[in-house]
């Protein structure tokens, strides 16, 4: 099938490489030329396990191509993807104006014959019909009649998005008609995954209420983490127990310094704007939020306990929001280390691929080559990100700090291996 995917960020660029690596003829559409040709000669602009090799093999097959050419792309499609940015604002609510801009560029570009135009971005209940107005507006033809609408919603995780994208749990597909759906009944069937068809705001709200709902499984692991530090019982132990339940599974129920990313933090806020607009009450979405906020600065508390930051040099292992990638939006650690320089601490700081993002935002922490190197003579090491390499940490990574205080907000290390701890944390 003839794709076109506009939008050449996370998910764009995943989902177009990922059809493409399904045997589909795909342009990837975006503004930046520079990043463009990056694309072109096999550099994604994002750091994704696994992409770029995919990536290279997709352009070697003659199956994947990046472009800045909009409507050349739109007019050859079959189906064509809005993959574009919908972030939050101040009150919560998503910006739609990328949508909008793109879904009005669509409507001018529309090929003759029939195709559809797919919603893949996160957006509320009620979007995908705008969208439809819009494009029927620029095009001068009717949905549904001349051409196709759906909402398919993505469910990937950073660090893993490719793995999601190939191996779905389940593809939602929200359907103006069933001419619509049936393009991308097709498209998925060599997938192998269930395919639940149905409406366009049903689909848009599967997505909002499936990431409220594991974001509000880390906020609830984190309210009984706490209680359990202070009772000196170990929560992964009692989570572990409740996770073999089958009715709750053992998934999203590890105590830490909370989520973050641009979906979680994103959906949760645009959901409770949403119930807020529509009259109905939602405490217990407003506390998913709030819980999540005080636990980033828990990790600093317990710091505190054990020595006085003042003065102090402190260890950060971790810049991303999770291992795998190198996106810092919302990442604790954002949050973290100003909380720590306020308090008058030296910070040392380590990640494998997320550095020079943070580097701009706080010059005056040292940024290092190596987990052993930001350990060297620091004070306290907080581990904050789950990278595989940080697993292997041993006793002789940690003999150069000063003293020996590691506190995880990932249980990660094995401690076997890792004798000197004065406190983990949960």
């Amino acid at each position: 099938m003839q794709i076109c995917v506009i939008g050449t960020g996370y998910v764009g660029l995943c989902s177009g490489v990922g059809l493409a690596a399904k045997g589909n003829q795909v342009a990837c559409v975006g503004r930046n030329k520079d990043k463009i040709a990056g694309i072109q000669q096999g550099i994604p602009p994002i750091f994704e396990g696994g992409l770029q090799e995919l990536l290279q093999e997709v352009l070697r097959n003659g199956l994947f191509r990046a472009t800045d050419d909009f409507a050349g792309a739109v007019k050859e499609a079959e189906a064509t993807f809005l993959c574009v940015g919908t972030p939050s604002g101040k009150d919560g609510r998503i910006d739609l104006t990328e949508m909008r801009q793109a879904a009005a560029q669509v409507g001018e570009a529309l090929p003759d014959g029939y195709c559809v135009v797919v919603v893949k971005s996160t957006v509320v209940p009620g979007t995908t019909e705008e969208m439809i107005r819009i494009l029927e507006e620029r095009s001068g033809r009717k949905a549904g009649k001349d051409f196709g609408v759906c909402m398919n919603p993505e469910f990937l995780r950073e660090g893993r998005a490719l793995q999601d994208f190939l191996q779905p749990d389940r593809v939602v597909v929200g359907q103006l008609d069933p001419r619509s759906g049936d393009v991308l009944q097709r498209l998925y069937a060599p997938f192998q995954a269930p395919i639940l068809r149905t409406d366009l705001k049903t689909a848009e709200m599967i997505k909002y209420a499936s990431n409220s709902l594991l974001a509000t499984k880390i906020s609830f692991a984190n309210e009984v983490g706490n209680l359990c530090k202070q009772l000196g019982i170990d929560t992964y132990a009692v989570m572990g127990g409740v996770g073999l339940d089958h009715r709750i599974g053992p998934h999203f129920l590890r105590a830490g310094v909370g989520f973050g990313g641009s979906c979680f933090q994103k959906d949760v806020s645009a959901l409770k704007s949403l119930a807020e607009d529509q009259g109905v009450p939602a405490p217990l979405i407003t506390d998913v939020l709030e819980v999540n906020r005080r636990q980033r600065f828990k990790i600093i508390d317990l710091l505190e306990r054990r020595l006085p930051v003042n003065g102090k040099t402190i260890a950060i292992l971790g810049l991303s929001f999770m291992g795998g990638t190198d996106d810092i939006r919302e990442s604790p650690a954002l949050d973290i280390i100003p909380a720590l320089l306020q308090k008058g601490a030296a910070v040392r700081a380590y990640d494998p691929q997320a550095t020079r993002h943070v580097r701009p935002l706080f010059p005056q922490v040292t940024y290092c080559a190596s987990a052993r190197e930001a350990l060297a003579g620091a004070d306290a090491c907080l581990l904050l990100t789950e990278w595989e390499e940080f697993r292997s940490l041993t006793d002789q990574d940690f003999s150069g700090m000063r003293s020996p205080v590691i506190l995880e907000g990932r249980r990660m290390l094995d401690r076997s291996k890792v004798s000197r701890f004065e406190g983990i944390c949960w």
